[in-house]
């Protein structure tokens, strides 16, 4: 569900506020455990490093299968415990948080079930999140089971900026919204593993302004054909069956404007990056991810060519063109203080993350919904989605 701005900022203002007083001792602060894999998938974009940046936590383990990594790790961190076995770590040292930085997902599913089980607190885990559907919901049953907080590390998600839009796009900012369009990065990596790694963060934004997808219809290429069983092999970093190097996709959103996700190999500019825009009939608002400023307005109907020129006005959580009142903000998403404050704040308060493992199983099931329309000839597939595995398994 969707928090309204007044609920998002106020969750930004009262974690800041309470990471400023930590100084005065007020709660016992939350141990963290770091999980990363040297090699395979290390510690993802940042997540052993931030809790030294959030006086509500101390590090006081780490765990990883690589024996130098390990050694290496333990100095990074300044950590005295570390363990080549991550289920040993775990119930010895019974952390509150556990940080899950591996980047190859095929382990995120095993880890993510051990830690719900061993009475750990809070779960922040980088992205993708898994690598299906059917590892999604057993990791969503096993954190509601036991009342774990799970926090998927796609960082703009929490950036302030979003209910800034909201509140843009209701006052008519830009029209009548009539889509959501999205291409990934588009470098060397582009079409499917586009979509996984970086096509994830795109797809979860598109759930924030969306809603709860209801169906999706696409076409995956190779080489400018349609992929077949042949072009399908293991997919790189832990994904699992992967194929084709173009993807064009289509989804039906819960509130009625259509949502597209793009992305072909080596046709991205890198100056750009990747991002998505939300497109209506008076202008433009569009976020490119992991950029300060995050978001920039154009006005003007974006269908119409005009002779004078347009210009590119930032938007931040303020207000088009107006100075962020929040110091350092995109630092501060950057470096997950503002995630790792909001998953503090959700255990004590009992509630979900802002972007939690539902969230999560929603954008790794828009992901299987591209290769199952695919598999059936372009056909639209509804959701929940029917099968839960990998469809490429089946093409």
């Amino acid at each position: 569900m969707k928090r309204t701005r007044r609920q998002f900022l106020g969750t930004v203002a009262a974690t800041s506020l309470a990471f400023a007083a930590r100084g005065a001792g007020a709660a016992p602060r939350m141990r963290v455990a770091v999980i990363g894999h040297t090699g395979r998938g290390d510690y993802g974009h940042g997540l052993d490093t931030m809790w030294e940046k959030l006086p509500e936590t101390e590090l006081v383990a780490v765990a990883d299968a690589d024996a130098k990594g390990l050694a290496a790790a333990q100095q990074k961190l300044k950590v005295k415990n570390g363990f080549a076995d991550y289920r040993k770590m775990l119930a010895e040292v019974k952390p509150d948080i556990v940080a899950i930085g591996m980047r190859h997902v095929d382990q995120h599913r095993d880890v993510a079930l051990a830690v719900a089980a061993s009475g750990a607190r809070g779960i922040y885990i980088e992205k993708p999140f898994c690598r299906t559907p059917a590892e999604a919901d057993e990791i969503v049953a096993a954190c509601e089971k036991k009342n774990v907080k799970l926090a998927v590390a796609h960082r703009n998600r929490w950036h302030p900026v979003l209910p800034a839009i909201d509140k843009l796009v209701t006052e008519d900012a830009i029209g009548r919204l009539l889509e959501l369009r999205a291409r990934g990065k588009e470098d060397a990596r582009g079409g499917s593993l586009d979509l996984w790694v970086l096509g994830s963060h795109l797809l979860n934004l598109i759930g924030y302004f969306g809603g709860q997808p209801l169906g999706c219809s696409a076409t995956v290429l190779q080489a400018g054909k349609p992929i077949t069983r042949a072009d399908v092999k293991a997919g790189a970093e832990g994904l699992g069956p992967l194929a084709g190097n173009e993807v064009h996709a289509r989804f039906d959103m819960e509130r009625g404007v259509p949502a597209y996700f793009d992305s072909v190999a080596n046709a991205g500019d890198r100056a750009a990056g990747f991002g998505l825009q939300l497109v209506g009939t008076k202008g433009i608002i569009d976020l490119r991810v992991d950029q300060d400023p995050v978001a920039h307005y154009l006005a003007g109907n974006p269908h119409r060519p005009v002779k004078e020129p347009r210009v590119w006005v930032p938007v931040n959580s303020a207000g088009i063109g107006q100075p962020e009142p929040v110091a350092d903000m995109g630092k501060q998403v950057m470096g997950h203080l503002v995630t790792g404050r909001d998953l503090l704040a959700a255990i004590r308060e009992n509630r979900p993350p802002l972007c939690s493992a539902r969230d999560g199983r929603t954008t790794v099931e828009m992901i299987s919904a591209v290769f199952e329309s695919h598999r059936l000839q372009g056909q639209r597939v509804a959701f929940p989605l029917a099968a839960r595995d990998n469809p490429l398994a089946r093409l």
